[in-house]
């Protein structure tokens, strides 16, 4: 919690002004007077230096610019979501999981795509890395890879990176963006 005017509690606070000129060390009682015959608030910035720095500045102004700047942080940090398949995974059930990786990319995250060998499985691996270059080719529209599929013990994986939305072209529809419409039964059942 942001300490503010009376509320500093260090006997010394390092004081630096809202255009970033900085007046020096002082002891808090003046800062808050300096800060009230400039009609401004003394706000604690970190607290942990030693003295504590503390801003002057218009308090409802810089507690707006630190939202800002959370909002901001929260939506740049890209996630990483991942999609499995299997060599033999069925057209139905890989139309839908590359329909998942559009909606991903769509949303800016980067995909995994990986593809694990059972049993057999092991000995036909070129299978499993032409499932990879199918979804590559899928995805052209979308994505770009970071990462080319590659092949590591009884794993195979590679990454996609979403290209700039305008250039994204969907060749999937989302099973899970079609709107469900149930018909209204009621109305035969009155008459």
């Amino acid at each position: 919690m942001t300490r503010v005017n009376q509320y500093i509690r260090a006997p010394k606070v390092r004081v630096v002004m809202d255009n970033g000129d900085q007046l020096g060390v002082m002891t808090s009682q003046e800062a808050q007077q300096k800060a009230k015959s400039l009609g401004l608030d003394l706000v604690e910035i970190t607290a942990k230096s030693d003295p504590p720095v503390c801003k002057i500045c218009d308090y409802g102004k810089h507690k707006y610019q630190m939202s800002k700047l959370k909002k901001g942080k929260v939506n740049s940090a890209p996630r990483l979501k991942e999609i499995k398949f299997r060599v033999r995974t069925e057209e139905h059930d890989y139309n839908l999981k590359c329909s998942r990786i559009e909606k991903f990319l769509d949303e800016g995250s980067k995909v995994k795509v990986g593809l694990m060998f059972r049993g057999r499985e092991n000995a036909h691996k070129e299978l499993g890395v032409e499932v990879l270059k199918r979804v590559v080719a899928d995805m052209v529209g979308m994505a770009a890879v970071d990462q080319p599929p590659r092949l590591a013990g009884r794993n195979v994986s590679m990454l996609l990176s979403p290209l700039p939305e305008e250039k994204r072209v969907r060749k999937f529809t989302a099973h899970d963006d079609e709107e469900y419409v149930e018909e209204d039964d009621t109305a035969d059942e009155e008459e």
